[in-house]
């Protein structure tokens, strides 16, 4: 069974930073991407922020510049910086891992969301 594990959501003031880790366990036998979506409040769709496979990562529009993604393949982790923070980036955000097990192929796997939310 895998778990993605989130940490290191909160409340800060626009302008500021926030780190956001996150680390897969389980009887894991490769990964394929990680990376991060969010949900904004009231919206039903959860929208790329950031993932990464083993080239260059991939960023929504509305963070580039101001996100950063990297990967620790040894740890099966992945974090992500998020500088210059904006109110409009007050989300859910939730980790994902596209991965395939010993016994389950190739599948999207989700955390359980981390809370951040950017005051004026």
């Amino acid at each position: 069974q895998v778990q993605l594990v989130e940490s290191g959501g909160g409340l800060v003031q626009a302008g500021g930073s926030l780190r956001l880790s996150c680390a897969a366990s389980g009887n894991i036998f490769r990964i394929y991407t990680m990376g991060w979506y969010r949900q904004a409040p009231g919206q039903q769709r959860r929208d790329l922020v950031a993932v990464i496979s083993s080239g260059s990562p991939n960023y929504g529009d509305s963070v580039k510049g101001r996100f950063t993604v990297s990967r620790d393949n040894a740890e099966n982790a992945v974090s992500l910086q998020m500088n210059s923070l904006e109110p409009e980036d007050t989300a859910v955000y939730y980790c994902n891992a596209v991965l395939e097990t010993r016994t389950v192929r190739r599948r999207d796997y989700w955390g359980q969301g981390t809370q951040v939310t950017v005051s004026s």
